[in-house]
């Protein structure tokens, strides 16, 4: 096949998913994200360190709207942002730059990384971009960047997980650990 045939697809949108589970996947989004949000504002924040970053809205849609997805487990949501920070802190601190530079090898390294170990998250991407655009607050964090806010958000996000896709009758939540 060749590359336009390739970029005309072959298969059909799956199916809509019913009223019952986009009301879980809503209720999902609503009580992770707020709690997160929460202990940005309230908790974390005041004490100087960021807890929500953009990453964990597509890390939501995965976790509440997507929970049976590979890249929705466990290993991969806590892996993936946890490894991609730590990819893109070191990134920002070896490389001199420029900064385009530094952006597309943080995402490069952290998506071969997150290949390497099997925690493959689409959001760890965005989580290495922030590391390196974040800002003099974000880059005042250093290494400790990879733990708050990238894995003590993503393990906040998870606990909601487990609990609100396991309330739903028809869902079952992680397929796997490992």
């Amino acid at each position: 096949m060749n590359l336009l045939g390739k970029m005309r697809g072959g298969g059909s949108n799956p199916p809509r998913v019913g009223l019952a589970e986009t009301a879980w996947s809503f209720f999902g989004a609503a009580v992770g994200i707020g709690l997160v949000a929460w202990l940005h504002e309230d908790v974390v924040g005041p004490a100087g360190l960021p807890f929500l970053i953009g990453s964990f809205g597509a890390s939501a849609v995965l976790l509440y709207g997507a929970p049976a997805s590979p890249l929705a487990q466990p290993r991969n949501v806590l892996g993936g942002h946890f490894l991609s920070a730590l990819v893109s802190v070191a990134a920002r601190s070896l490389l001199p730059g420029p900064g385009w530079l530094v952006c597309a090898l943080a995402v490069a390294g952290a998506i071969a990384l997150m290949h390497a170990t099997g925690t493959l998250h689409p959001p760890g991407g965005a989580t290495a971009l922030i590391a390196v655009t974040g800002g003099p607050s974000i880059v005042a964090l250093g290494y400790l960047f990879a733990l708050v806010p990238a894995l003590s958000g993503a393990s906040v996000m998870l606990a909601v997980a487990l609990l609100a896709n396991n309330l739903a009758p028809r869902r079952r939540y992680p397929q796997y650990w490992r």
